[in-house]
């Protein structure tokens, strides 16, 4: 299963995209965390569907300081690299 997620809010700058990559990580979760020019966050992840649906419900509060507004989540179907660990990207 692949997902597209897009989270806005109050979401750059509190450490979303580095709690993120540790959760996917103990997930066994695939893909990769990014801000996004206009103040999101992308997710794109590859994996189980039921550890997905941890991650998104993760999502929709984040780490401590985030504020989230809306949690966007889109079937992803492009190539997603699994060989490499979940990662941040700019």
């Amino acid at each position: 299963m692949k997902k597209k997620i897009i989270i806005k809010g109050h979401v750059q700058g509190v450490f979303y995209r580095e709690n993120t990559k540790k959760l996917a990580k103990a997930l066994g979760l695939k893909g990769y965390v990014k801000n996004k020019f206009d103040g999101s966050v992308k997710i794109v992840v590859s994996g189980e569907e039921n550890k997905i649906k941890k991650l998104i419900k993760w999502c929709k509060h984040g780490p401590m300081h985030a504020t989230v507004e809306n949690v966007e989540v889109k079937e992803h179907d492009k190539i997603i690299d699994e060989k490499k660990e979940f990662q941040i990207t700019h």
